[in-house]
């Protein structure tokens, strides 16, 4: 018997999937922490959707609120393979997610530890804890070093 996959492997499977579609390789996966059980996920898709905000949480956001018939998403887990933007930090806070973890940090583009740090502003009204996995950090990066290499 195999072990089970951690949601953020499975995260880093769909960034691979993202990569492959020609999309910034960004996964996330949202799951019930009592069960381990997976309640949405996404890919990278804005390309392809044609849609800006199609970003990987977003995707998996829409996912699990669909999923559940709610669009309260409160005490579930957030793995995504890049610390998330502005935009996906606000939508996280409006889904009260529980907790975000994130592989690779977003100097750039980032606004959990990086840039506006969104979660600790006066006005964010709901705060998930933040956690990041530094176990996957490398290999998130690597992916999006990778992909943008070949596009240069």
């Amino acid at each position: 018997m195999t072990a089970p996959r951690s949601p953020m492997s499975r995260a880093l499977d769909l960034a691979r999937a993202a990569a492959t579609a020609g999309e910034v390789p960004v996964g996330a996966v949202i799951i019930d922490p009592a069960t381990g059980e997976i309640i949405g996920e996404g890919a990278n898709a804005p390309v392809m959707a044609h849609d800006p905000t199609a970003h990987a949480e977003i995707i998996a956001l829409r996912s699990a609120a669909s999923r559940l018939g709610n669009y309260r998403l409160t005490g579930l887990h957030l793995y995504v393979t890049l610390e998330p933007c502005a935009m996906c930090a606000g939508a996280i806070s409006f889904a009260r997610i529980g907790k975000v973890i994130y592989a690779a940090s977003d100097p750039k583009g980032g606004a959990v530890l990086h840039g506006p740090r969104f979660f600790g502003q006066k006005t964010c009204h709901w705060r998930p804890e933040v956690e990041q996995d530094a176990a996957n950090d490398v290999e998130a990066g690597d992916l999006l070093r990778e992909f943008f290499r070949t596009r240069r």
